[in-house]
């Protein structure tokens, strides 16, 4: 009887492992299926997404990307704009808030962000090639309602918490923990207001901040996305680095 519980235990344990497994595989292609595929979303080949933040400053926001890796941020406040921007192989900034209005290269932890960020499928795409680990936490709580938790762990080791609505199936919460020289640092984003652009579900409404603190968030309203167009790859390059 005792070698009989032991063999019972054993193949529930491995169809436990299976099920967890598959249930992560399934929950990822409803997540892709919902923002309207991998075809479409691989079909944009570059975007430019304009926006208003509103939190302890106001501003205004853009982000331009591009295949295969390019990205290019800037934020506006009162004449001054901070750009971030990582051309596929090297990422620099403008800082100005900081008193550096010069262009200057970023360290290759400052960058970590910013490059995964160029990723225009995001990490639940081609997840396999990528390097990229998935597993399925069970539920969770977002803002008082149930939501499936995906975690995320990218081949550098940094990882996402994917929080799903169980209606659509689309990421309402992400956070983000990035090692950076032996620290962790966590970002927050709360999604809302999906619609379709190019037959893809942009998030139209973007809070970041801290998870505990709502008066530590900013909130991100998007006015316009536009997909495919012309973008010319010198926007992501260091001005003066060709010299």
């Amino acid at each position: 009887m005792r070698a009989m519980r032991s063999i019972l235990a054993f193949f529930v344990c491995v169809m436990s492992v299976s099920l967890f497994a598959q249930t992560a595989e399934e929950l990822v292609a409803k997540n892709l299926q919902a923002k309207g595929g991998v075809e479409k979303m691989k079909a944009i080949q570059s975007l430019r997404l304009t926006g208003k933040y509103e939190g302890n400053v106001q501003g205004v926001i853009t982000q331009e990307s591009k295949r295969p890796e390019m990205l290019r941020e800037t934020f506006t406040v009162q004449g001054m704009t901070q750009v971030q921007s990582y051309d596929g192989s090297a990422a620099w900034q403008i800082s100005p808030f900081n008193g550096r209005k010069a262009p200057e290269m970023l360290g290759e932890d400052d960058a970590r962000t910013l490059i995964e960020d160029a990723d225009m499928d995001g990490p639940l795409v081609d997840a396999q090639a990528k390097g990229n680990k998935i597993e399925y936490l069970g539920h969770d709580v977002v803002d008082g309602d149930d939501a499936y938790k995906l975690k995320i762990t990218l081949k550098n080791g940094d990882i996402f918490y994917y929080y799903l609505d169980p209606d659509t199936f689309i990421e309402i919460q992400v956070e983000r923990q990035t090692y950076v020289r032996g620290a962790v640092r966590e970002s927050m984003t709360w999604l809302g207001s999906y619609k379709p652009v190019n037959g893809v579900m942009f998030p139209f409404s973007i809070e970041v901040g801290s998870r505990n603190n709502p008066n530590q968030r900013g909130k991100i309203t998007i006015t316009r996305v536009e997909a495919n167009v012309p973008i010319d790859d010198g926007v992501f390059k260091m001005p003066g680095a060709a010299k």
